[in-house]
């Protein structure tokens, strides 16, 4: 009898530490995705880039300016 009560002990003790420490743990971030970039090809080399890194020339976009100066095209500005 005295083994069943020290068993029961255990399992209360047990049970007690795991509540304890479920109540500390940190919530999960609760931040909203933010939504995927906008892809765009440069068109000297077709390697995909997000639009806002891209570099515009009047014959389309570029990953860099020296692809748009390969490609002999210039500022549409």
């Amino acid at each position: 009898m005295k083994y069943l009560f020290w068993l029961l002990v255990i399992f209360v003790a047990i049970w007690a530490f795991k509540r304890s420490r479920a109540g500390k743990v940190p919530p999960p971030n609760s931040k909203t995705p933010s939504s995927p970039a906008e892809m765009i090809t440069c068109a000297h080399c077709g390697i995909h880039l997000p639009a806002e890194e891209a570099v515009s020339g009047q014959n389309g976009a570029y990953c860099s300016t020296e692809h748009r100066s390969a490609a002999h095209d210039s500022n549409p500005v």
